[in-house]
């Protein structure tokens, strides 16, 4: 039954559009879904894109995209057709809610040269979840809602404006995201992030590349094992680590804890938090803090400059500041080991 309902997906005149072409731009396979309930997306291939897209009921499709590995003895379209009914389950359909995707190999192929990719462009109504895997390929995700859940041996993801409880991995892509909001998980092996205008309880982490921040509201954790951090407009509470980069927060609305083993920190407080704590074991630490407002400071360093340091009250020594500003208030605590830290308030 199910060899039947695979054949019939791929050699129905209303269902196969054209033969794809060598390129993989055109489609091999267009299936629409416009009168099925879709709540639902499961989508696996091993080395090709996954993107899902929301748009209306009325407009729910799948595109299938074949293109061949490697650049010798290019198939014929015959020829393609007949090798994914002989090495392929290419499945396109939809039961009990559930769109599903996927073009798994029916035995091992060991020469790539030999086999094929599939990418799908999926299209569904905005509140969906998604199960994606890909072992090389791009993860893109626009404008749905739900739980999403995706992983990708090698490739990139990319979201833009979904919703949900988010996790995804990639195990050496970029990740970039924004406009997306409540819970998001995501980390890559080696490369880099950036993140935008997001909000909501968002956990970033990298083993070697950068982060990049901008306009984030919510409990936010960034890692990364070797890169620069960089962020600019952050509110809520932030935490933000690199085991050897540079770390540069600017604008910050928000508590902020932020830490390196080797770099230089530089941080610009517009509106504090609950607190404040900056930890460099030897290089360079520069804190701007606003001038009006109640704190507790303890710093340490091996040496301490300040810049409009009034009303404040305490120790004040070449490597050390304990005490208060502006009668006390938010903790500030600063750490530079045998580095040196820079205050200025502005």
């Amino acid at each position: 039954m199910k060899k039947y309902l695979i054949l019939s997906a791929l050699f129905l005149t209303a269902q196969v559009m054209r033969a794809q072409n060598q390129s993989g731009k055109t489609p091999y396979l267009s299936k629409s879904f416009s009168s099925e309930t879709i709540n639902n997306v499961v989508s696996q291939t091993s080395g090709g894109n996954i993107s899902v897209t929301a748009v209306s009921p009325a407009e729910s499709h799948v595109e299938v995209f074949v293109s061949q590995n490697g650049n010798s003895n290019k198939l014929s379209d015959d020829e393609i057709k007949s090798k994914i009914a002989e090495d392929y389950d290419l499945n396109v359909s939809v039961s009990n809610g559930t769109l599903t995707a996927s073009a798994i190999s029916k035995h091992n192929i060991t020469n790539w040269k030999k086999s094929l990719s599939f990418s799908f462009k999926i299209y569904v109504p905005q509140k969906v979840s998604t199960q994606l895997k890909t072992s090389g390929g791009n993860i893109d995700l626009t404008g749905i809602s739900g739980d999403q859940d995706f992983k990708t041996s090698g490739g990139n993801l990319d979201l833009n404006s979904i919703s949900g409880n988010i996790k995804g991995k990639t195990s050496g892509g970029n990740i970039s995201f924004k406009n997306c909001s409540n819970s998001l998980d995501l980390s890559t092996s080696g490369g880099n992030i950036v993140a935008e205008k997001s909000e909501g309880h968002i956990h970033i982490s990298t083993s070697g590349g950068f982060l990049q921040l901008q306009d984030l509201n919510g409990d936010i954790s960034a890692s990364t094992s070797g890169g620069n951090i960089e962020g600019n407009a952050i509110e809520g509470e932030l935490s933000a680590h690199t085991s050897g980069g540079n770390v540069s927060l600017q604008k910050l609305n928000c508590s902020v804890k932020a830490s390196t083993s080797g770099g230089n920190i530089d941080v610009s407080i517009v509106h504090p938090g609950k607190y404040i704590s900056l930890s460099n074991s030897s290089g360079h630490v520069r804190l701007t803090l606003p001038k009006k407002t109640g704190m507790d400071l303890k710093l340490n360093a091996n040496k301490i400059s300040t810049e409009n340091l009034e009303n404040f009250s305490g120790t004040n020594k070449t490597g050390e500041i304990s005490g208060t500003v502006n009668g006390g208030g938010i903790p500030v605590t600063v750490n530079a080991g045998s580095g040196k830290i820079e205050v200025a308030f502005d």
